[in-house]
């Protein structure tokens, strides 16, 4: 429960896309609101996002959009556009900071005129060509802890933003175009679950592999030898073994060969010499590490070993 309200799962389709009939049947008077993530986390855009809109809107509700993905909209399209009241647009992500790891992390709130005057305060106004901090404002939900958020994020977003000017557009384009140039030369083997076209990123599973005994994970492991970060494993969990993969707009054309060469070669392994995969990485000073053991018995504190005399 949140402020009295229950929350609830939508469905989705055959297309991996939003159920809007199964939505139809659980929007009524009493919804607060639908939260949705635009492109979703399968990469892909919800066409029928502008009629999600209109049905929440009939019922008094209000529709909230994870920002995570603005990487494949920013300069294209402007979610308020479609109907979006408030959303959180993740800096780290889509302006230029590495978001991996953990973070750091940081991203404002935005807002519908008719919802401005709830946002937390202080809020930063200008008067006669000068910014101040406003602080008075009766309807606002009153102050959050660290409101000013990760500032050299900000700092770095801001610069990044102001770098690309116009040139946003071509940023989100040309990680769209990574993200569908790596999915139509590797989809030929790997299995791609949903056919709905791709945005930023391509989300694939294992199914093809799982037959020779190699995972997600192993094939995560197996990319280290070849010299790339792994992709996202096992994310999301709507598709059982997935292989998430975000080029974004700074790999160039050959970076993405390499990559796909490497994808391919594992996948041919895979089907020839799995054990070879199933015991990756082997060119790294650590093998594989017993990532289960290490989630369910954590060693939270190190402790050297003393000397025997010293210990005595």
């Amino acid at each position: 429960m949140i402020a009295g309200y229950e929350v609830q799962n939508i469905r989705s389709d055959a297309r991996g896309q939003m159920d809007l009939e199964h939505l139809q049947t659980l929007v009524t008077e009493d919804v607060a609101a639908l939260m949705i993530t635009n492109p979703s986390t399968l990469g892909t855009f919800e066409p029928r996002i502008a009629e999600v809109s209109e049905l929440l809107h009939e019922r008094g509700a209000l529709l909230y959009m994870d920002g995570a993905n603005m990487n494949a909209l920013a300069g294209v399209a402007r979610p308020g556009d479609f109907g979006v009241d408030v959303m959180h647009l993740n800096l780290h992500k889509t302006f230029s900071t590495p978001h991996g790891g953990g973070g750091p992390g940081a991203g404002p709130v935005l807002v519908k005129k008719e919802l401005e005057a709830f946002l937390p305060v202080p809020v930063l106004v200008e008067r006669d060509g000068r910014f101040a901090l406003e602080t008075h404002r009766p309807k606002s939900i009153g102050r959050v802890r660290a409101f000013v958020g990760n500032f050299g994020v900000l700092v770095r977003a801001l610069a990044y933003t102001l770098a690309y000017g116009p040139g946003m557009r071509q940023a989100t384009e040309d990680a769209v175009v990574n993200a569908n140039y790596i999915r139509k030369l590797l989809e030929d083997v790997f299995d791609l679950p949903y056919s709905s076209p791709s945005m930023h990123e391509v989300v694939f599973s294992d199914e093809r592999q799982k037959k020779f005994g190699v995972n997600t994970m192993d094939i995560a492991k197996r990319l280290i030898d070849y010299g790339f970060h792994p992709y996202t494993t096992a994310f999301p969990l709507i598709v059982p073994g997935a292989l998430m993969i975000e080029p974004t707009e700074s790999e160039s054309k050959e970076e993405c060969d390499l990559f796909i060469d490497a994808m391919r070669s594992i996948a041919e392994e895979a089907a020839t010499q799995p054990e070879l995969v199933k015991t990756a990485p082997h060119s790294t000073r650590v093998g594989r590490l017993d990532e289960v053991g290490a989630a369910r018995r954590p060693v939270l504190r190190w402790k050297p070993k003393l000397p025997a005399k010293a210990a005595d």
